[in-house]
């Protein structure tokens, strides 16, 4: 299995990370994809990404920080994804829940890096709360030149999903869609299953029966049983099929065979 968001460079898992990659090989983890959501996280997940031979890196500026992208903090950026084991710009998009930056702050920042994804041939990993419509239609203007990205932990309905499955977009499902009356789960269980990737986003959003507790890779196998159990298929077949569509996102394939 892969798990396809994750931030093992926060500090829930300071001192306990070969803990916590032992775990996720002994459940059946075999590819990580860390997440950046500012410089010091982007810098902090390449590292990870060096030490470990089954973590890549994302790098990018979340729109909770979306102030402190400026022209140097972009160039910082293009240089992290330069390196081999960076498959994707982001977590980038807009948050207007917490608004944590202002509004056109984050539409700039999220533009800014949107740019940089085409101009690096990169696919993006996009995050949106209280915000899909505007955040789909920035997403379109430069859907034609983008290689291609995740709205991660996918907030909408199947119908948004399709949407943005017609824009050559995946989405991906955490816990939540484990969750008792979970939306997520209503909506995960409509959608083409070759268009849906896992993800833990740890360390928040811990599946049933962790909820409440900080979330670790090797949880994902719990988000592949209910896409299993919501698609009537096995779970082999899941981890097959979304193994299959995020190799070819971050472009794996050579790594691991299609």
């Amino acid at each position: 299995m892969i798990d396809s968001h994750c931030h093992l460079d926060f500090k829930q898992f300071k001192g306990r990370l070969d803990e916590v990659i032992s775990a996720a090989k002994a459940a059946g983890v075999h590819t990580i994809v860390n997440i950046g959501v500012d410089p010091a996280s982007s810098l902090r997940s390449v590292e990870l990404a060096e030490e470990y031979d089954m973590i890549y890196a994302a790098v990018g500026v979340h729109p909770h920080d979306a102030r402190k992208l400026d022209d140097t903090v972009l160039i910082e950026l293009r240089e992290l994804a330069a390196h081999e084991k960076v498959v994707a710009i982001g977590e980038i998009g807009l948050d207007f829940y917490r608004d944590l930056s202002p509004r056109q702050v984050q539409r700039e920042a999220f533009r800014r890096q949107l740019e940089l994804a085409v101009e690096l041939r990169l696919p993006v990993v996009i995050h949106t709360r209280e915000a899909f419509a505007e955040t789909l239609e920035i997403v379109t203007d430069y859907s034609h030149d983008l290689v291609g990205g995740v709205f991660h932990c996918f907030p909408g309905t199947a119908g948004d999903a399709e949407r943005v499955i017609a824009l050559g977009f995946v989405i991906s499902v955490g816990g939540v869609i484990t969750y008792d009356k979970s939306r997520m789960a209503r909506m995960a269980a409509q959608v083409p299953l070759d268009r849906i990737i896992i993800e833990t986003d740890a360390p928040y959003l811990a599946p049933v029966p962790f909820r409440g507790k900080t979330n670790q890779p090797a949880y994902v196998r719990y988000t592949c049983r209910r896409l299993a159990e919501l698609h009537g298929v096995s779970e082999t077949e899941v981890e097959t099929v979304t193994d299959r569509t995020c190799r070819k996102l971050f472009r794996l394939v050579e790594t691991f065979g299609d």
